[in-house]
């Protein structure tokens, strides 16, 4: 039987890693794209509120933006390598063909297809996950009134029930999977504007 991580499994190391100072994780095996993951979107959340300051110098903004660039690449070629190795790990895509950009589904004909992929549905738990602390730490601060802790309590509680919902989501996805029911497909993401070659005002920057 294949082992596959649950949500609770991946929501718990969310959460212990928040816990903990950021380190960037290995992406060479299932766990450590998942942390990846989670570790690019913590560090594109810093850098968004960063990039939100109006009174830091231009440079400085322009960092930050360059930074958000770079993480929200990495943070997407993370949730394409959880894909693939979820869909490996489920043989329901062709080994050869895994690593390019139109991986090939193995899965005939009469089998639902779910428009999310697992890793989409991963990424999006990790944000809720980053949600769910900053609004925690709103309900704890001694320098703002009781309305204001009492409307981020209650948005914190919705937050812990859709990152709760989304988790019971993917569950059933990947039984569904597993079960013959149900599969997904790897989308790459084709970011255009980091692309040199794709990306007209820097095509127009070599000329």
């Amino acid at each position: 039987m294949i082992s596959l991580p649950s949500s609770a499994d991946i929501t718990a190391a969310h959460d212990q890693a928040l816990a903990e100072p950021p380190v960037a994780a290995e992406t060479t095996d299932l766990a450590g794209c998942i942390a990846a993951n989670h570790f690019h979107n913590r560090c594109l959340w810093a850098q968004e509120d960063l990039a939100r300051r109006t009174l830091a110098a231009d440079a400085e903004i322009v960092a930050n933006k360059r930074a958000i660039d770079r993480h929200n690449q990495a943070r997407n070629d993370a949730i394409e390598r959880i894909d693939e190795f979820l869909l490996s790990a489920l043989h329901l895509v062709d080994p050869q063909t895994l690593a390019s950009p139109l991986p090939r589904s193995t899965v005939r004909g009469g089998v639902r297809l779910n428009s999310e992929t697992a890793g989409a549905m991963l990424d999006r738990i990790s944000i809720l996950g980053l949600k769910i602390a900053a609004m925690r730490e709103q309900t704890l601060r001694t320098d703002v009134d009781d309305a204001h802790r009492q409307l981020c309590g209650e948005r914190l509680q919705q937050l812990t029930q859709q990152r709760a919902d989304l988790g019971n989501c993917f569950d059933e996805l990947l039984a569904d999977a597993r079960a013959g029911r149900a599969y997904f497909k790897i989308y790459r993401q084709f970011k255009m504007y980091n692309d040199p070659r794709l990306n007209p005002a820097l095509v127009a920057e070599s000329k």
